[in-house]
């Protein structure tokens, strides 16, 4: 996984300086790499789809918010970007939007999920 905006291996990796509008930012992060991933550190639902991505063999970017001084601003824009209180865990794949945890697990069980991952690039198998 690649960590951004949040000590990874006692490191402090600040993220871009992207603009000050949380949405504008949240679109920024999310066309940046093939697979992000919008977390806090102490979600277990956020843990659960980290590793359901890096058991496929994806190597998602992952933006944990709670580490991220701008990081209310970016959960509360998440939450207007899906329409609900559970901002997190957020997925998005080649820059499109594919929800929370909910979505993610139903794409998967429906075969859905590895074509969006071979279409970004994330997935070559």
């Amino acid at each position: 996984m690649h960590y951004q905006g949040d000590y990874y291996r006692g490191y402090y990796m600040p993220t871009r300086s992207i603009g000050s509008d949380p949405m504008e930012r949240v679109v920024k992060l999310a066309s940046e790499k093939a697979v992000v991933i919008f977390s806090l550190s102490s979600c277990c639902m956020c843990h659960a789809v980290k590793r359901l991505f890096c058991g496929m063999g994806v190597n998602p970017t992952v933006y944990e918010l709670d580490q991220d001084p701008r990081g209310k601003d970016l959960e509360t824009a998440l939450m207007r970007l899906l329409g609900n209180s559970q901002p997190v865990p957020v997925v998005f794949i080649g820059g499109k939007l594919i929800g929370a945890m909910d979505r993610v697990m139903a794409s998967h069980i429906n075969g859905t999920l590895v074509p969006l991952l071979k279409e970004a690039g994330a997935l070559w198998l």
